[in-house]
């Protein structure tokens, strides 16, 4: 391993992030073997850093796969490591590490539920995050009523939004929902796909075309596809093959003789979450394809979009990149 700072290394490793770090080193909180720490000290492989009575051992960025976890977000879970309302965090009953911590990549709000990724490594993370990744985010919408062919090219080709123009990669109508009045058209099902990650971006592009976006989910960040399998409330820990795709896409090859940190079993429940009953409505999400696979150099490919549910859960559900 090549020497580098200690606050990149530390940062790539899921401490903090470098400017949390660099205060953390200014305040005399951090130690380095044994001894204090100069802000851009230089670290290689095996230091031992100490951090709030927290052992971190320094490792190579690319001695080790980065360990990556597929979570399915459910309803009511904010994105924030803590949080001041005493709200659940998606990180609540995640996983201990020994040497780092879990990164969120990206944000939901906590009205939107589905796919966020966590992994180990912050350069990943901040790399599949970063508009230059171009990494396709693909959501499930429910919205109160049927778009019309002018609001589908308004969204395709571009709406003015406070903080800019933004537009949909792809938009398909997915089918529409029954309410329990027998009514037919009242909700709609879309998969729209985007390229960044603006705060609330989904809902406002649908708002800017008068239509009210009554469910949000996402299904898909770059090559990985949230599975049907995956119940609100779990994770999966993504395989070898699944994170050498999913890096590579950001820009990082590792080589292919690496393995991931200590695994984990394939899939495991973060907490006993307990959805609302099914009312078995038609166009409600009803699940996802598999996880990877790809239609060009950077995103996978969603197979049968056309004219099918949304992918999703099948249950009903009351940065670079901001929360939707």
């Amino acid at each position: 391993m090549s020497k580098e700072r200690i606050q990149k290394a530390l940062a790539r490793q899921g401490l903090g992030s470098r400017r949390q770090i660099e205060g953390w080193i200014k305040d005399g909180l951090i130690r380095l073997n044994g001894a204090d720490v100069e802000l851009g000290q230089l670290v290689e492989n095996g230091d031992t850093v100490m951090y709030n009575g927290r052992k971190i051992i320094i490792r190579d960025a690319l001695q080790s796969l980065p360990r990556v976890l597929m979570y399915h977000k459910p309803d009511g879970e904010v994105c924030s490591r803590s949080d001041p309302q005493g709200r659940p965090t998606i990180f609540d009953k995640a996983p201990g590490l020994k040497h780092s911590r879990w990164v969120a990549v990206g944000r939901l709000d906590i009205n939107t539920s589905g796919l966020i990724l966590l992994t180990d490594n912050g350069d990943l993370a901040n790399k599949l995050m970063h508009p230059s990744s171009q990494l396709q985010r693909e959501y499930a919408v429910r919205v109160q009523g049927k778009a019309s062919a002018e609001q589908l090219k308004k969204l395709t080709h571009g709406v003015d939004l406070e903080d800019g123009k933004a537009r949909f990669e792809d938009i398909m109508h997915s089918g529409e929902e029954n309410e329990s009045t027998g009514r037919r058209g009242i909700n709609h099902w879309y998969h729209v796909v985007l390229m960044e990650g603006r705060n609330r971006e989904v809902r406002r592009m649908w708002e800017a075309v008068n239509l009210r976006v009554s469910r949000l989910m996402r299904v898909r960040y770059g090559s990985v596809m949230m599975k049907k399998s995956l119940r609100p409330g779990q994770y999966r820990e993504l395989d070898a093959k699944e994170v050498r795709e999913l890096a590579e896409l950001a820009g990082i090859e590792y080589a292919r003789e690496l393995r991931s940190g200590t695994p984990m079993k394939k899939d495991f429940r973060m907490t006993k979450h307990k959805p609302a009953t099914s009312r078995g409505r038609s166009g409600a999400p009803s699940g996802q394809g598999r996880s990877g696979g790809r239609s060009d150099s950077r995103n996978s490919s969603r197979k049968n979009m056309s004219g099918s549910a949304p992918a999703g859960s099948g249950r009903r559900k009351t940065g670079h990149e901001k929360r939707r």
